[in-house]
C-alpha cells in the first residue's frame, strides 16, 4: 500500500548551524539508513550532524562536548 503523505504547500526551512545541528521546521519524518522511520511533531527539530547524540538522529547538544 503506498504511503499517503500530505503535500506541504510551502517548502520546509532547513538551516545548518555551523558546528552544530541541522534545524528543520517541523513536523518531520526521518528515514534512517536501516529503513526505520522516526517522527517528530515539534514546530522545529534539531537533527544531529556530528553523530555524537545519544538520541540520534535528533540532537542532544553532544557536539558541545568536543574532546
Amino acid at each position: 500500500m503506498p504511503s499517503e503523505r500530505p503535500h506541504p504547500r510551502e517548502p520546509r526551512r532547513v538551516r545548518p548551524v555551523p558546528g552544530g545541528p541541522v534545524l528543520v521546521d517541523g513536523p518531520v519524518e526521518v528515514q534512517l539508513p536501516d529503513g526505520t522511520t522516526v517522527v517528530s511533531d515539534r514546530f522545529q527539530v534539531a537533527l544531529c550532524a556530528c553523530r555524537r547524540s545519544r538520541n540520534y538522529p535528533f540532537c542532544d547538544a553532544s557536539h558541545r562536548r568536543r574532546r
